[in-house]
């Protein structure tokens, strides 16, 4: 947080206490929700310079926290190339004039290199983490209704800002000893949605570990729950380098690329209701929860073209 944020902390904090705020509130507002964990994930790139490590691993937080901070280089991006250049020449012109008619003190050229660094740092983060060859992400899910729901919107989110996801890791399976009597049901329950969590996510692999009679604490039982999810596999391994779907804008319409192997124009059906998408190939159905950004857009067209079907996406 020092290294990244200090300068423009204190240029906050000197703002919100020139407009009447509590100093120690002023300190609080000067940095801005997420900002410890972006500081925290920009680590990655230190790392990824030092190549003192095997496997880095990140364990973060719910999906949309998560999403959230990861979609933060791309907003990043849009200010550095739009408006920060802009703002800076502006303001080294505007400052010396203004600065004395104004009530608040108006940021000085080191705020907007402390910025610009800033900016860079999370562009240059965005490019390691999207690098399908060294980082993958693994969304972990436990096979209950909206925890599914959840994880489809995040691999579309994923797919959206170009991150690899090499496998979905199904946590909590119930074992086939306890199938019956008080367990009978969510048995059954397991069962139906673990079909559904095939049907969405295939082909990137699906890894399955069982529910422990036991806490996972300590190396001797986390051996025990890799035994059980990984195998033979290699955990380390990128274990799928293909992304499934693929979202970009062509003039006023979006397209969104499915990777459908095999498939024929007259197996494909497509059907929208309101954010949800649902592509059928033959007796198989996947729903696909669309992103924001199609919030509000009607499928206008679509084909089918060596194993990708194009889906074309205007205003209704």
């Amino acid at each position: 947080m020092e290294g990244h944020w200090d300068k423009i902390h204190g240029y906050l904090a000197v703002l919100f206490n020139s407009q009447g705020v509590d100093e120690i509130i002023a300190e609080e507002l000067a940095t801005p929700p997420g900002m410890e964990e972006i500081s925290s994930l920009m680590w990655i790139r230190r790392h990824s310079q030092l190549q003192e490590y095997d496997v880095l691993i990140v364990d973060c937080a719910p999906t949309g926290e998560t999403l959230q901070l990861l979609a933060f280089p791309e907003v990043a991006r849009w200010y550095l190339d739009r408006i920060f250049p802009l703002e800076r020449r502006v303001m080294k012109i505007a400052r010396p004039v203004l600065q004395p008619f104004v009530k608040i003190p108006l940021p000085a050229d080191e705020i907007y290199q402390s910025i610009k660094e800033l900016l860079v740092e999370l562009e240059s983060m965005k490019e390691i983490l999207s690098d399908s060859k060294t980082c993958t992400v693994r969304l972990v899910l436990n096979l209950e209704k909206m925890v599914i729901k959840e994880s489809q919107r995040a691999y579309t989110y994923l797919n959206l800002y170009d991150y690899q996801v090499d496998a979905v890791l199904v946590n909590r399976v119930l074992p086939e000893e306890v199938s019956e009597g008080y367990f009978a049901e969510w048995h059954k329950s397991q069962q139906r949605y673990a079909e559904q969590v095939e049907a969405a996510f295939s082909p990137v692999p699906i890894l399955n570990s069982r529910l422990f009679d036991h806490e996972i604490v300590g190396l001797a039982n986390l051996r025990e729950l890799a035994d059980s999810l990984f195998g033979d596999i290699d955990p380390s391994a990128i274990l799928y380098d293909t992304k499934p779907q693929s979202l970009r804008r062509e003039g006023e319409e979006y397209v969104l690329t499915l990777q459908l192997p095999f498939a024929t124009k007259d197996q494909v059906e497509l059907t929208q209701r309101d954010d949800e998408l649902y592509v059928s190939v033959g007796p198989y159905k996947r729903e696909i929860s669309l992103p924001r950004v199609l919030h509000g857009q009607v499928t206008n067209a679509a084909h089918l073209e060596s194993g990708r079907l194009a889906i074309h996406f205007g205003r209704a």
